[in-house]
Formats: structure tokens, sequence, C-alpha cells
């Protein structure tokens, strides 16, 4: 607050606390909006990064189920193929005629001698031949062989014609059975069988390498041909009771540290024994190609995050800044300062918000400058109402008294009369022009120094005692400790807003039908000082509690221009305090005035002996 009673404003070059609190906040704003747009970008970011990867694991899964389904219908293809070539050539050493005499020669080991040459003269991986009643007699394979089960697997195969696969061992063979006879195939005499097989294992890795798909047969839990590496065959023999479930129905397998979509086809019906073929692709190159989508993706995101804050940023500068620049100056304008610039630049919105402001505070300006200088007529009017009301009652009577003056035959003491009323008319219209003068100049001009207040509060009631509303008034001091409180004040001006207060609380006990009892209390603080003025009037009227301290109020005086009490608070508040009601009840009013001692710590404490002579001897005396 500034010595003339007006708010400190907003510097243009200057910022205060307010302007600083407020370029936080719009610190905040700028961070808050770019903390939005990062977040929406994250967010929109993970979510389609969920979305894609989910759009493609579904989509890889199902190009890999038909690559599988693909795969199986190949290798049926091929083996289908490799069948009836297999038969074509069962077909031709069934018609060669040494074959057929070999066979008509009754002894095993000239068949077993003879049947080498036609195995040779094949080349399939498994030569087998039988006699009429499908007994084995001769039995070859390119890979070692328990020769118990070759023999009975050859025999299942004679015995079953819808059944092509042979599981030796570890080796399984696609064959193809031929009977051949002793003339023609119709009428002709039964010699034997010729059975010629192919390595199921060779159709397999001929398929597997165009595609990348790998295969693998199973039997009884175990491989029997595989083209996956020979270090994780173990890990799928372990795991085919799950793959036995999963026919036709693709799923994932994790083998080592490859994950595989598995498809299996069950081949029981064609085979010695059971038989399973399991298709498996590895997933790994298509996590790969997720993964740098994946990169792609976030790496997107991330542009997309530094751009969008930069952008933001910018926006947020173009947008805000205007609006805040905007802000201050609502904010000046109403704490008073009119001549803070508006911003003019910005977005369009912004420009036009920025013209209309400009334009309602001129309105307002002009409203406030018509409404000022109306309530300025209306104050000067309620003001010349008082003071001519006051003043032609003074003049009156002097004029009246004059006239009395005017006449031969008036007494001594009668003079004395008139002269008093006279002299208590003119000190009345001093008074009056006095206040007015004050109240026109408050605020300026004020000289302060260092006081007693006791001093000060002397003087007061001397002046109060001499004034005519003071008649027939008891009045009591009571100064307290310290007594020697002093305060650094323009004395004139206490002096007059005590008297204000003493002859305001007089004429309040003079209608009071009890004797008129005044009291003026002085009590010290470190840094202010109270005064209480206390009567047994009747009060103050409930009408005007509100308007108190308003210039031109009074009630049920019968003079007065209704400053005295606006004069007290106008000068407490320009030397740091205020007066105010403390309470009002019939018998008892207490108004308070407070005043800042504005005296520094060491000089709190006047001790000039003069002082001390004139304080001691009026404590506690009775006026």
């Amino acid at each position: 607050m500034s010595l003339n009673g007006q708010a400190d404003l907003p510097s243009e070059n200057g910022p205060n606390k307010a302007t600083g609190r407020n370029d936080r906040q719009g610190a905040r704003t700028h961070v808050l909006l770019v903390f939005a747009m990062a977040l929406v970008i994250v967010s929109i970011t993970s979510l389609s990064l969920f979305l894609i990867r989910q759009d493609l694991r579904v989509q890889i899964t199902d190009n890999l189920s038909q690559d599988l389904n693909h795969s199986v219908v190949t290798f049926q293809s091929l083996q289908a193929e490799r069948l009836e070539a297999l038969e074509r050539e069962n077909a031709l050493l069934a018609d060669l005629p040494p074959l057929k005499a070999l066979m008509t020669s009754g002894d095993d080991l000239t068949i077993q001698d003879g049947a080498v040459e036609f195995w040779q003269l094949s080349g399939a991986d498994l030569f087998a031949l039988a006699d009429a009643t499908g007994r084995i007699v001769a039995a070859y394979t390119k890979v070692p062989s328990a020769d118990t089960k070759l023999r009975q697997g050859l025999k299942t195969l004679l015995a079953h014609p819808d059944k092509h696969y042979l599981i030796d061992g570890e080796s399984l063979y696609a064959c193809s059975v031929r009977p051949f006879y002793f003339g023609s195939d119709e009428e002709g005499t039964l010699l034997g069988y010729v059975v010629s097989g192919s390595s199921t294992e060779r159709t397999v890795r001929q398929m597997s390498q165009p595609t990348a798909v790998e295969a693998t047969f199973l039997s009884r839990g175990q491989i029997v041909a595989s083209t996956l590496p020979s270090s994780i065959q173990p890990e799928l023999a372990q795991k085919s009771p799950l793959i036995s479930k999963m026919l036709r129905t693709p799923a994932f397998v994790q083998l080592g540290d490859t994950r595989f979509l598995a498809f299996s086809e069950d081949l029981s019906a064609t085979a010695t024994s059971p038989l399973q073929l399991v298709v498996l692709k590895s997933f790994g190159p298509a996590e790969r190609w997720i993964s740098r989508i994946d990169r792609t993706i976030v790496l997107a995101g991330l542009m997309a995050l530094l751009l969008g804050t930069g952008l933001m940023i910018g926006l947020s500068r173009l947008v805000t800044r205007p609006l805040e620049e905007l802000s201050k100056s609502v904010r000046a304008f109403g704490i008073g300062n009119r001549e803070y610039l508006i911003p003019q630049h910005g977005t369009q919105e912004v420009r036009q918000l920025s013209s209309a402001f400009a334009r309602m505070r001129d309105e307002i300006q002009q409203v406030n400058g018509a409404l000022l200088e109306s309530e300025r007529l209306a104050t000067i009017g309620r003001m010349a109402s008082s003071v001519s009301h006051d003043l032609r009652h003074y003049l009156a009577a002097i004029y009246a008294n004059a006239e009395f003056l005017a006449s031969d035959r008036l007494l001594s003491k009668e003079r004395s009369e008139i002269f008093a009323d006279i002299r208590s008319a003119v000190h009345g219209t001093t008074d009056m022009i006095e206040s007015l003068l004050i109240f026109s100049r408050s605020g300026k001009g004020t000289r302060r120094s260092a006081e007693l207040m006791v001093t000060l509060l002397e003087r007061a009631t001397s002046l109060a005692r001499q004034h005519p509303d003071a008649e027939g008034v008891v009045m009591e001091a009571q100064y307290g400790e310290p007594t020697e409180t002093a305060v650094v004040v323009d004395g004139k001006q206490i002096e007059r807003a005590i008297f204000n207060l003493l002859i305001n609380a007089c004429q309040s006990v003079r209608a009071s039908e009890d004797a008129a009892k005044v009291a003026i209390v002085l009590q010290t603080e470190a840094h202010y000082v109270f005064i209480k003025v206390i009567d047994n009037g009747a009060g103050v009227p409930e009408n005007i509690r509100n308007t108190l301290f308003e210039p031109f109020v009074s009630e049920g005086k019968q003079k007065g221009t209704g400053l005295g009490l606006t004069l007290a608070h106008c000068i407490a508040a320009e030397h740091g305090g205020e007066v105010v009601l403390l309470s009002s009840r019939p018998g008892e009013t207490i108004f308070q005035m407070k005043v800042a001692r504005n005296l520094p710590e060491q000089d709190m404490t006047v001790t000039e002996s003069k002082h001390r002579d004139q304080v001691a001897a009026h404590e506690n005396v009775q006026i």
C-alpha cells in the first residue's frame, strides 16, 4: 500500500509477485499442454503398436497355417507320385522272365543271391521277394536294420494291400507290393510278390527345402524320420502326447529357443504301425519381422512425439502467451492500472478478444468517470446542503447577537453573554471550515516528527474541554504504562482525530439522561498505540453503523457536518492504522483508534526530561 492509499500496480518493466505467479502458471500451462500432447501420442502409438502386432500375429498365423496345410498336401502329392513310380518299377520287375525263373527254383539261397541283382537294378531303398504263401524269402535295405522287424513289417504289408508305409526301427519307407505270376496275371500261377520301397526322408527333404517347413514322423513316441536338427528332436519326442491331440489344428510348440507353429496328420491307416506326420514352421522369422515393424512404429512415434512437442510448444506460445498477457491486463485494470498495455498479437480469436477487452475497458473508464463525476457532484451537493445549514445557523446567531449589541440599553453582563454567544458561533464556524479543509487535503502534505502520545492526548482533551459540546461532561484519562510512549506522526492531524472522537462522544452523552462521562484510554504495544474513547451515551443508531465513517453521515445531532469520524478514520489510515467501533449499546460505546508508531527499535522510548515531567503531571487525573 502506498502512502496515498492506492494499491501498488503491476509494472510494465518490473514484474511483481503476482506476475511471477502468473508466469509460473503460464509455464505450468505449457507443460500441461505438452504433457497432454505427449500422452495422446504415446497412447495412440501404443494402441497402434498393440493392434498392429495382434493383426500381424493373426495374419502370420493364418499364413503359416496355410503353409502347413499346403505342405501336407504337397507331401501327399509327392508321396503318391513316388508310389506310382514304385508300382511301375515293380510292374516291370514282375514281368521279367529271369525273376519268374528265379522264384520257380524253390531254393531260398538261390533266390537271395539272385535278388541282389534285381535290387540293384531297381535302385530302391528297400527291396524284398516273398513266395506265394507270403513268406519273405529275401529282403534288402540301404540302411542296416533289424531283420526280424523288417520281415514282420513286410508281412503286414502283404496282409494289408491298402497299407503302403513300413516302419523299420528308425526308418520309414513308402512301399509298393506287386504279385507276379507264371503266365498271365489273370490265368497264371502266383509265383510270389515283389516289394519296393523308398525312404520318406528323401521326399520330406524335397518338400522342406523350398517351403522352409520341417517334417517329422512319429511312431509310438519315437521319431522315425525328421528334417529337424538332431538337437531338438528329443524334445519333440517328449511332447508327442500333446502333439497327438492337435490333429489338423495348428498350435504353437516351443522347441529349444525356437517357437514353431505345428500341424499334425494321422497316417496310421496306411502304415504298418501307428504313424503321425508333424509339420512345423518356425515363428522366428515372423517374430523378427514383427520386431522390425515394432521398432519402425516406435521410431515413428518418437519422431511424432518430438515434432509434436515442438509444434505444441510453438502453438502454446502463440495461443497462451497472448492470453496470459491479456489476463495480466485484466488484473491490472481490476486493481486500477488503466495504462497497462493490451496485447495485439496472437491468433485471430485472441486479437478479437483483446480488441473487445480494450473497448470494454474504455467504456468502463467512461462510465466510471461519469459515475465519479456524478458522485463528486452529489458529495458537493450534500456538503453544500450540510454546510449551508450550519453556516446559516452560526451566521444567524452572529447576526442576531450583533443587532443586540447595537442597542444602548444592554447591561455589561448581558453584553458579555452576547459576546460569548458570538464567540461560540465564530468558533463553530472556524471548526467547520477547518474540518472541510482537512477533509479536502487528507493524505497530502503530512509533516511527521517524533511526538509523545500523552502530550497529543492532553492537547486534544484540552481543546475538547473548551468546546461548547463538552460543557458538563466529565472526562477521565488513563494512560497506562509506559507513559513515555513515542510515535512518529503528524501531531496536528493526530490531535484533530482524537479531538473529533472526543467531541463525537460528548455529543452522544449530552442526549443521555445519566451523568455525562467520557473516558480516554491509551494502550501501547511494540509497533502500535491504541486510543479508546468510551462514553455512556445511548449508542450508535443501528441504521448508520455500516456507513458510520462515510462523509456527511450523522444521526440525531442538531449540528455538525458529519465529517468528524470520517476525518478521524482517514487520519488513522494515513498513519498505518484505523478507527473502528468496538461496541455500542446503551450506556457504553467504544471507539478505538489504532496508529503505527513508525519508530526504530532503539527509539521506541523517548527519554527527554521535559516530556517526563509533562507525563508525570497528568497521569490518572480527572479533567
